[in-house]
């Protein structure tokens, strides 16, 4: 299948520049653009792509208020957000809004392609310059009373094996990597992943990996 792309940023030959890379893969299509957050929201709406490649900073609505909006209107398309700005602030409030994946636009093309693919399969997806400081991050705002009590009311219900599997999500390791080390069959992973979505009422993975880092399952070491 092929994965459907939408680029909002305010830059021209930014916007061009990520068109060009991405359209020369066989598996991806770029169907359409978006000048500034309430475009990108508009043309969400408009033309269903699987995934968009959202800058933090534009004009009008900016990237994280646009993915929060396209994540609360549409059940589908993924946000990967995009942004020269390697500042923790960004990568929290961007992952709260339920953007699925957070990349610097020093990526490769190589990167930005299997960026689209690993969030367009509904993986979560961080760029390494920035994992270290998310976790620094998650740490010091998830301290809470509110928040902790919330979390650890509502992963209560989940089985022992869940809140293993939940963790690992949070650690960043994939569906094949938990099965290996846990030595069951990856479809069983899947099973536990769904249902611990389920339990939470969350999106997607990258939502899980919040969550588990906001309930203290997961703490900087």
């Amino acid at each position: 299948m092929t994965i459907r792309v939408l680029v909002a940023d305010d830059q021209m030959m930014v916007r061009e520049g990520f068109s060009v890379l991405l359209n020369a893969m066989p598996d991806i299509e770029v169907v359409g653009e978006a000048v500034n957050g309430r475009e990108a929201v508009d043309r969400v709406r408009e033309l269903a792509p699987d995934v968009v490649l959202m800058d933090i900073r534009m004009p009008e609505l900016n990237g994280i208020e646009a993915t929060r909006e396209i994540v609360a209107a549409d059940g589908t398309a993924k946000v990967l957000v995009l942004t020269t700005f390697d500042l923790d602030e960004y990568v929290y409030q961007a992952l709260r809004a339920g953007a699925s994946g957070f990349l610097l636009k020093d990526a490769s093309a190589r990167q930005l392609a299997e960026g689209v693919r690993v969030v367009a399969s509904g993986e979560a997806l961080l760029a390494p310059s920035v994992t270290r400081r998310l976790i620094t991050e998650f740490s010091k705002l998830s301290e809470s009373p509110r928040l902790m009590t919330s979390a650890h009311s509502a992963y209560g219900d989940l089985t022992d094996r869940e809140t293993e599997v939940l963790i690992l999500i949070a650690q960043g390791m994939s569906n094949q990597e938990m099965a290996d080390l846990l030595l069951v069959a990856e479809s069983t992973i899947k099973t536990h992943v769904s249902r611990i979505l389920v339990k939470l009422g969350l999106r997607d993975r990258t939502q899980a990996a919040v969550f588990a880092y906001e309930a203290r399952l997961v703490t900087p070491g």
